[in-house]
């Protein structure tokens, strides 16, 4: 569970001199953290910090729960020495919540409080506005990074965008303890897809694993009659295994997905990437042309697999599936000019817990550009609001590419892959040319809805680019 760490502000000298000022402010933020606790979160709510002293006590307290994500809350007018210790001491992400109790106060009933002490401390309850240039200002000066959420208490787009961020902290958490296994070698000769695997464990804190294809046929030799019956089982409950299978294929299948599942509890993996070839007839190349099945069962179990070596790919699988949108592996199919789409799939593993109604599981005479034949999926991303993201490393950095649309109804191609059709706000045509001059590498991770607001967000914690088309 992300760790949150919640504190107000606020002035000593305010609350002698305004009765129930602090209570008030205080129950304010009671309801930040609770909301909070809503969205998934565990809070560290140490109050509302109104002098220098009692700031460098609740940063210990804060540092020593090691948040991941840092919420100040704005409750009135505060100096930014009650502030500076506590956002030095933690040094993690900074988000400054300037949230008003209400959209606007209520000027004639204000008014008519007659005491101006009265309405003194009244305005002092709504002047969240007064210290965040202060905040800024000094944030600034020290290199402080931070962002706003500004708006009142009641406003649904508050609490979306502070949702927003707690998932990504989360998200963010989840790249840095997972472990990324690649298997097999890279497709020789498709140089957009290499990586850089330092630059991926610097970028995110991704542990890759090194994985050998000699382990996988360890595992497979040793199954069982009774597992391959099991998992044959497990074939049929998830996906619609059309007549035509052999039960040879699916048998191969089987013994292969149990082998990636071992494989993937023995290295504690939370992705893969994998591709390998082999001579023909070897049992290495036996095994690569039947992982189709089994890493579609894993992809859709939030362990993401991405074929053709694409690590990259693997990793922002990794970061829609940790979002809780899917991130099924694709690439660019063809364009349709006459419905002004573009058409998106794969062949080899996909998400099928995002899919539109059935996933099938087919048999294929060939494995286009790879040896062999055997068993491949066949299936659509659900209609409706979708996001596309590819991890791209560029000349100078690795930075996050991202854009949203549609999942369309109409004709697809049936030639046992994944495939579905797109529809962009800027059209396809500008969209194919925006995407690519971007310099992905030809896949990328399609999840479910809109969530660019929520990957943007993800770069600013990661302090990666975000390259966002539409």
């Amino acid at each position: 569970m992300i760790k949150v760490g919640l504190f107000g502000i606020g002035l000593d000298t305010y609350w002698p001199q305004f009765d129930s000022l602090l209570e008030r402010l205080e129950g304010y933020q009671q309801q930040v953290a609770d909301k909070m606790t809503g969205f998934g979160a565990e809070v560290i709510n140490v109050g509302l910090i109104d002098s220098p002293v009692k700031a460098r006590e609740q940063a210990q307290v804060l540092k020593k729960a090691d948040v991941d994500i840092l919420f100040l809350y704005v409750s009135t007018y505060a100096l930014s020495s009650t502030v500076l210790p506590v956002v030095q001491k933690l040094k993690c992400p900074v988000v400054i919540l300037n949230i008003q109790p209400v959209a606007a106060i209520d000027y004639e009933s204000f008014n008519a409080l007659g005491d101006r002490g009265k309405m003194t401390g009244e305005w002092l309850a709504h002047c969240q506005a007064c210290s965040v240039p202060e905040l800024a200002n000094i944030f600034n000066r020290s290199g402080i990074d931070y962002e706003f959420v500004t708006g009142y208490l009641d406003e649904q787009a508050v609490w979306d965008e502070i949702q927003d961020w707690i998932d990504a902290a989360n998200v963010a958490k989840v790249m840095a303890n997972n472990r990324l296994g690649v298997l097999g070698h890279y497709y020789c000769g498709m140089l957009d897809v290499y990586s850089d695997l330092t630059k991926q464990s610097a970028a995110f804190g991704t542990h890759i694993e090194i994985l050998e294809m000699c382990e996988v046929k360890k595992y497979r030799d040793a199954v069982t009659d009774a597992e391959v019956k099991e998992k044959i089982k497990e074939f049929q409950s998830t996906f619609e295994v059309i007549d035509t299978c052999e039960q040879f294929e699916l048998i191969r299948a089987a013994k292969t997905s149990i082998a990636l599942d071992k494989l993937v509890k023995n290295h504690n993996l939370g992705s893969m990437a994998y591709y390998y070839e082999g001579e023909t007839a070897n049992e290495y190349e036996n095994i690569v042309t039947s992982v189709i099945a089994g890493n579609t069962l894993l992809t859709g179990k939030n362990i993401p697999v991405a074929g053709e070596y694409e690590i990259k790919n693997a990793q922002a699988m990794k970061i829609m599936d940790a979002f809780g949108v899917g991130g099924s592996f694709s690439e660019f199919y063809a364009m349709d000019f006459n419905d002004d789409i573009m058409m998106l799939g794969h062949d080899g593993p996909a998400h099928f817990a995002i899919a539109e109604g059935n996933v099938q599981l087919v048999p294929l005479p060939v494995y286009h550009g790879k040896p062999g034949k055997g068993l491949s999926i066949q299936m659509t991303v659900k209609h409706g609001p979708v996001t596309l993201l590819s991890v791209v490393e560029g000349k100078d950095d690795v930075f996050l590419l991202v854009a949203e649309g549609e999942s369309v109804e109409g004709p697809v191609l049936q030639i046992g892959n994944t495939n579905s059709r797109y529809r962009f706000s800027i059209g396809a045509r500008a969209f194919m040319n925006e995407w690519s001059k971007q310099g992905p590498s030809h896949h990328c991770a399609i999840g479910l809805g809109h969530i660019a607001n929520k990957i943007e967000k993800l770069g600013n914690l990661l302090n990666l680019r975000v390259v966002r088309i539409c």
